[in-house]
């Protein structure tokens, strides 16, 4: 049984309807809310789990209403909207949110997500190798093994793959990356991040030109998955 509770933020009465069927039929406990009033005031009085929010709410701005919670709210925000441009998608990501999905969805790819998200959340933190399908990165030890075998990273390699393996299954912008690797001075430096992710995937794919682990979200980042 999950029992992780799911606050939904979204106007829509059938989208409403549906992500209440699917949820409790996974075991997830669903609040709703219709308006970004309703959800914030929900989400300060009984902080769920996890958040699913639409963008496109009648009295706010979902984009504001993200920057709010994110103001306080520590746990995972999924972006559920119909609004589909990389501007909103670049710009909720880098605000905070954990993952975007575009209307209409499907809804076995939501429920991965959501377990996705919850399990960054509830990871052990004092443990320090995170094991990702066959590729085991030791924080403590700063080694990485694929399939048991050391894998040999340059510094700045193993930087970028260990803020991956943190942030399993979300996608990381490609300003975010840039900003956290090399600094808010090389934002728009793109090549070195297309330069060293391709270098990452001749280390830990078996195929680099259709890579299982470090897949692309096109103009938006990157996200590290298990291929499992």
């Amino acid at each position: 049984m999950n029992k992780a509770a799911v606050l939904i933020i979204d106007d829509e009465p059938q989208i409403r309807k549906l992500l209440e069927i699917t949820l409790q039929s996974n075991d997830y406990t669903v609040v709703q809310a219709a308006t970004a009033k309703e959800g914030l005031a929900l989400a300060a009085n009984h902080p769920p789990d996890l958040i699913i929010l639409d963008l496109g709410l009648p009295d706010e701005n979902g984009h504001s209403v993200l920057k709010q919670l994110r103001e306080w709210y520590t746990n995972p925000i999924i972006i559920l909207s119909v609004q589909s441009n990389e501007e909103d998608i670049v710009g909720a990501l880098d605000n905070g949110a954990n993952d975007y999905l575009v209307k209409p969805f499907r809804t076995g790819e939501l429920l991965a997500r959501i377990r996705s998200a919850l399990r960054n959340t509830l990871q052990d933190e004092t443990t320090p190798a995170i094991i990702i399908g066959d590729i085991e990165i030791d924080l403590a030890q700063r080694t990485i093994k694929k399939k048991g075998n050391p894998v040999k990273l340059t510094a700045t390699e193993y930087t970028l793959l260990a803020l991956f393996a943190r942030n399993e299954g979300k996608v990381l912008t490609h300003h975010y990356l840039l900003r956290e690797i090399w600094g808010p001075g090389y934002i728009n430096q793109s090549q070195y991040l297309r330069v060293f992710i391709a270098q990452l995937r001749k280390k830990i794919e078996d195929d680099p030109n259709r890579p299982a682990y470090l897949i692309t979200e096109s103009g938006v980042g990157y996200r590290l998955v298990s291929k499992e």
